[in-house]
């Protein structure tokens, strides 16, 4: 069996957030979004149903768990919750809280604009209320 890795223009356009039970939390690099990313830690899977059904259910429960509680930290209008990998084969799920008026709204993020690079402080910033986020889930216990 192959060693996972995360595909690296995932871990080129992202920045890595904490371990969950399934997955690897990482957010993208781009400010004008509240955007992550959960990447199961499955090597040479590329769609959901290549995951068996107890392992499907934790990744919905990891990614909705973490999107509901970041919506509601952020104050957001609406949640998206996605996994398209036309670009990206491998099964990674993009959680991106999105407000009225945000810089693509109410188009999809992708491709919209150039991106907004994190400076150091709003990228320290923005981990630590992601992991804030995070701990207070308690998502070790299987939700």
């Amino acid at each position: 069996m192959s060693k996972f890795e995360p595909d690296a223009r995932l871990v080129e356009d992202s920045y890595p957030v904490t371990e969950l039970p399934l997955c690897q939390l990482r957010l993208m690099d781009d400010a004008r979004f509240p955007w992550l990313v959960l990447i199961p830690r499955r090597p040479q899977v590329s769609e959901v149903f290549e995951l068996d059904a107890e392992t499907q259910q934790q990744l919905w429960r990891e990614a909705t768990a973490v999107g509901r509680a970041m919506l509601t930290a952020l104050g957001g209008d609406k949640l998206n919750i996605a996994s398209l990998g036309n670009v990206v084969a491998q099964l990674h799920v993009h959680v991106i809280v999105r407000r009225r008026g945000d810089a693509a709204w109410p188009a999809p993020v992708w491709g919209h604009g150039q991106a907004e690079a994190y400076d150091l402080d709003r990228l320290a910033d923005m981990r630590a209320r992601i992991l804030a986020v995070v701990e207070s889930l308690n998502l070790a216990s299987g939700l």
